[in-house]
């Protein structure tokens, strides 16, 4: 899948979504040989928090809607990325999980996952979503042109939240 990391394609990820079901088979995730930047689900995270800060590697956390927000808030510190998943075109929860990281000070990396296509970019890159990745059978290099469609934002935005009529 493409990835596209400040409006750029970025041809060598160097995270690596962990293969839950493998892991949760293991007695003791030190026996798992985890290298690298891993992502794990949120609440993978929070049942097994001190093992994985404990490795070496960067450490990103998937989430969606139905995550206890609150938590990802107070774990905000021990992570590099947060991928936020569009598990559908009609679930909108995402752009308000990133416009939230935002607001709380998160400075890394915020990803979108999922149900990711080009007619929603300059809106998520409102949001404050910096990476993109984009499912093979929907990305094609116009996609980049997508970020200067939207010239003008009515609303707040990540990069300045004031309205249109305050600034």
């Amino acid at each position: 899948m493409p990835l596209l990391i400040n409006q750029k394609i970025v041809e060598n990820d160097s995270w690596q979504l962990v293969d839950i079901e493998a892991l949760e088979q293991l007695q003791d995730l030190s026996d798992a040989d985890i290298q690298g930047d891993i992502i794990v689900p949120l609440a993978f995270y929070l049942q097994h928090r001190d093992q994985l800060l404990s490795r070496s590697g960067r450490l990103g956390l998937q989430v969606n809607g139905d995550d206890d927000l609150a938590a990802l808030y107070a774990e905000q510190a021990n992570v590099a990325l947060i991928a936020v998943e569009f598990p559908t075109f009609r679930d909108g929860r995402g752009f308000s999980i990133a416009r939230q990281l935002v607001r709380v000070g998160f400075a890394g990396e915020i990803r979108a996952v999922g149900d990711v296509a080009r007619d929603r970019l300059a809106y998520m890159q409102s949001s404050g979503f910096n990476a993109f990745l984009i499912p093979e059978d929907r990305f094609s290099e116009d996609d980049l042109g997508a970020f200067s469609e939207v010239s003008v934002n009515y609303q707040g935005t990540a990069a300045d939240p004031r309205p249109i009529f305050r600034r």
